[in-house]
């Protein structure tokens, strides 16, 4: 999404976006529909919440194994731990944040960098968006950086559509909100965990995965770190062919972490987890 003028709701006409709508849809409803759900789903949400974090991670250059992020504390430590423990952290904080989202985007926005980064990046640069000049650790998307004047304004754009509402479906401003946070990078560390919790919160709070257990960032993940810069330098580009592929992106990410919650109701079902 370039610019402001395009309301979100005319992003789900766009060639293949209903397709992906309706696939995503089915994929949760089969989560929501099996039986362990309905006896466990805590159990679901909390097992989601930890592989979701492990992927979110891995995109960001911190990638461990499953067994070791459940055995591991040393999330305190500088490099990848740290990446770890922040990505558990924004996680965690998610669930926590769906009505000032509501209200304020840009302070949840705020707020999760504050979480991610607080300890690994200087005091005064942690919760707020980058100024003039400043640089940004970002390593997996090398799209070219706006300067932090256009950042500002397209930042303001996003928060006011959301404030705005409207029919948009969930996956198409779940996928708006995580490819514009990625292109503006608002802040100098962490957007892609930023961007991605965002995304989830969208997902959780529009009523599509309310109890978390969809974790598109597996699905991320499992798509791979080439498709998902390819995906996105689509959407950065601007156009409709770019941004329907990006949406579509994000929906197959949604639809694997719905499966990767199905495989974990059946091992449950099975008594094996």
């Amino acid at each position: 999404m370039r610019t402001n003028a395009d309301p979100l709701a005319a992003l789900g006409a766009l060639p293949g976006v209903a397709d992906s709508v309706d696939s995503v849809r089915k994929a949760v409803d089969r989560v929501y529909g099996h039986r362990v759900m309905r006896r466990r789903s805590t159990e679901i949400t909390s097992e989601a919440a930890l592989r979701g974090a492990r992927a979110s991670a891995a995109l960001a250059g911190a990638d461990w194994a499953l067994e070791e992020v459940r055995r591991r504390t040393d999330f305190s430590a500088a490099g990848e731990p740290r990446v770890v423990g922040a990505a558990l952290r924004l996680t965690a904080e998610a669930g926590q944040l769906l009505g000032v989202w509501r209200q304020s985007p840009l302070r949840v926005l705020a707020r999760l960098h504050l979480v991610a980064a607080s300890g690994a990046a200087p005091e005064d640069s942690v919760g707020r968006p980058r100024l003039a000049g400043e640089a940004v650790d970002e390593p997996l998307v090398t799209l070219p950086l706006p300067e932090a004047d256009e950042m500002a304004g397209r930042l303001d754009g996003l928060a006011g559509l959301l404030l705005a509402g409207g029919g948009a479906p969930a996956l198409v401003t779940a996928a708006v909100v995580h490819g514009e946070l990625l292109t503006l990078r608002p802040f100098g560390s962490y957007n892609g965990l930023v961007a991605r919790t965002a995304e989830r919160i969208v997902l959780i709070g529009s009523g599509l995965d309310p109890k978390a257990v969809c974790p598109s960032e597996v699905g991320h993940a499992e798509l791979g770190s080439a498709a998902y810069t390819e995906a996105l330098a689509g959407y950065a580009s601007g156009t409709p062919e770019g941004v329907a592929a990006w949406i579509a992106h994000c929906g197959r990410a949604v639809e694997l972490g719905a499966r990767e919650s199905t495989a974990v109701c059946e091992a449950l079902q099975r008594g094996a987890a």
